[in-house]
């Protein structure tokens, strides 16, 4: 059998049964500090598909570069088949600046495929489509909710797309819901050029969250072991099948004021159900917000202050939600391994 061939990306080529930090040019601050886009390839020495795991396409989305530090640590990346192209910090510039936005105030997940000689977000995203997606067979990108907004660990997938679906249930996050393609996203672009690309959003912005980083490790192990990249070993089972919705409904603050939240991300809903309260600062004028649908949360704001049409609570429309919430605590209760290598 003829010996598989070095993975060459950003000038180095990774032998076979190795793995190699790249660091791809991508600009230069007004300081003359480099910025690179950096990425661990860990190539098989047996043949297999290319999986890209993207973090920090958000800067504050901090929970998917601590889910990536984990599963470059995973002993079931020793024996792998194919190539994991792990990019743990896609925007480097809202990572170092605790923002969403690059400094041009542009969101990088609206401008993909993007340009060569774009905008510093354009430019950005051309070199992360030319030297990372399009040179894998399926990704997964990793995003949270935004500052002091939380969500309830799940995977959202293009509708009818049967790869994904099977991908997205071979990850196993508590809720997995249909999501639209979204213009200039990562994942529009991605699957134009025949990508197929899950999302998993959990936590808050800015903010570490243990179940939402050991969900997305364990997810994204079970999705290898699907891919059959790695074996079965350290893979962790899936506690309870996934909550599918095809739709979500968002619920905001009916005025202005003082927010009390009475339901938590996971639990379930049923119409009529009070999931909080908005009152003034004397405490003579209430308003309760009450759920229409039978569902589960899914997402929350964490801000007690609001004004009228925030959002306050994200529901995953689903007619079987208290049974769903009993597989949620299933996950949420799954006893915890004592070294984080065994975790992962």
């Amino acid at each position: 059998m003829a010996r598989r061939k070095p993975f060459e990306i950003g000038g180095t080529a990774v032998a076979p049964g190795t793995r190699a930090r790249v660091d791809i040019p991508v600009s230069t601050l007004s300081n003359h500090t480099p910025v690179h886009l950096s990425v661990e390839v860990v190539h098989g020495k047996r043949p297999g598909p290319v999986l890209f795991v993207s973090a920090a396409v958000h800067g504050d989305e901090v929970i998917g570069v601590e889910i990536v530090r984990r599963l470059l640590r995973s002993g079931a990346l020793k024996t792998m088949a194919g190539t994991l192209l792990a990019v743990p910090i896609v925007n480097t510039f809202g990572f170092l600046n605790h923002s969403r936005y690059l400094p041009d105030r542009r969101d990088l997940n609206r401008v993909f495929p993007g340009l060569s000689a774009g905008s510093m977000a354009s430019q950005l995203a051309h070199i992360f489509m030319q030297e990372i997606v399009l040179r894998a067979d399926v990704g997964v990108d990793l995003h949270s909710a935004a500052i002091n907004r939380t969500n309830l660990p799940q995977i959202r997938l293009t509708p009818d797309n049967a790869r994904l679906e099977e991908l997205g249930l071979a990850f196993g996050a508590p809720v997995m819901m249909d999501s639209k393609l979204r213009e200039g996203s990562l994942r529009m672009a991605a699957e134009a050029a025949g990508i197929d690309v899950l999302l998993y959003e959990a936590g808050e912005g800015l903010r570490f969250d243990e179940f939402a980083a050991r969900a997305g490790v364990s997810g994204l192990l079970r999705v290898m072991r699907h891919m059959r990249m790695i074996g079965s070993k350290g893979v962790p089972r899936n506690k309870g099948k996934p909550v599918r919705a095809r739709s979500s409904t968002w619920y905001r603050a009916p005025r202005g004021g003082l927010f009390r939240g009475y339901i938590a991300v996971g639990d379930a809903v049923q119409p009529g159900t009070v999931l909080g309260a908005v009152a003034n600062a004397f405490g003579d004028v209430e308003s309760e917000v009450l759920a229409e649908q039978s569902g589960i949360v899914i997402g929350r704001t964490n801000m007690p202050v609001v004004y009228e049409g925030d959002a306050l609570f994200h529901v995953a429309e689903t007619s079987r939600a208290e049974a769903a919430a009993e597989g949620i605590s299933a996950h949420l209760e799954a006893s915890p391994l004592d070294d984080e290598d065994e975790i992962i």
